[in-house]
């Protein structure tokens, strides 16, 4: 019995029948399946879990707009994608009592353990904020500040990336919020600055609209 297969076996020319006998047709079959099991194993380790953090709390935020642009890249890569916005959030002061080094957690009650658990568990974060008197938003350092307990824990993140946007254009702007973004993740030496992206220029709500750097927040998310 003799067996006509079209397929693409490595050792095969492409496009053109293989002559199997039978002892070798379930070979084929096996070796064809492992192909294609190996490309979606690729696949999913390529794939990231990406957690943005849109930390302005103004309706029609340009810095939630350029981190909206970030997602839609990183979807398009096809990346796990979640964004958390602190609009309406209870993300209260830090005490400093250090109790989270023993714990795991915050001692407060609010919502900063949901995020921190999402952002333990994420392959990539991405912070967006707006430029408040040349530093980073205060809801922002706050939400750092408590996350305080990741510190002691098995953190997953590697690739940071910082997205601002402020009413200034020059390109110092933002030096002073990436230099304190830069002192959280040297406390985390797995993980890196991957990327900033500064857009200035945009005071109003939605001023952003139509701005070259949305698109390039597209094409950092889909190579993040």
């Amino acid at each position: 019995m003799v067996l006509l297969l079209s397929t693409h076996l490595s050792y095969g020319k492409a496009d053109k029948p293989v002559i199997l006998g039978k002892k070798n047709y379930k070979f084929a079959i096996e070796f064809k399946a492992n192909q294609l099991e190996e490309k979606t194993n690729s696949k999913q380790d390529s794939m990231k879990k990406v957690i943005v953090i849109s930390t302005s709390l103004r309706a029609g935020s340009n810095s939630d707009m350029l981190a909206d642009k970030f997602m839609e890249g990183a979807l398009q890569a096809g990346h796990e994608v979640e964004k958390i916005s602190l609009i309406g959030k209870d993300i209260r002061f830090c005490h400093g009592c250090l109790a989270c080094q023993k714990l795991g957690k915050c001692v407060i009650q609010d919502d900063v353990d949901a995020i921190m658990q999402k952002v333990l568990h994420a392959d990539v974060i991405v912070w967006a904020t707006p430029i408040y008197y040349f530093e980073m938003s205060g809801q922002m350092k706050v939400l750092i500040d408590r996350m305080n307990a990741l510190y002691t824990l098995d953190y997953q993140f590697r690739d940071v990336y910082m997205l601002t946007v402020a009413a200034e254009e020059e390109p110092e702007v933002p030096q002073r919020a990436e230099a304190g973004l830069t002192g959280w993740i040297d406390c985390f030496p797995k993980s890196r600055l991957a990327g900033t992206l500064f857009c200035g220029g945009v005071a109003d709500p939605r001023a952003i609209s139509g701005h070259s750097k949305l698109n390039e927040a597209y094409e950092m998310g889909l190579h993040c």
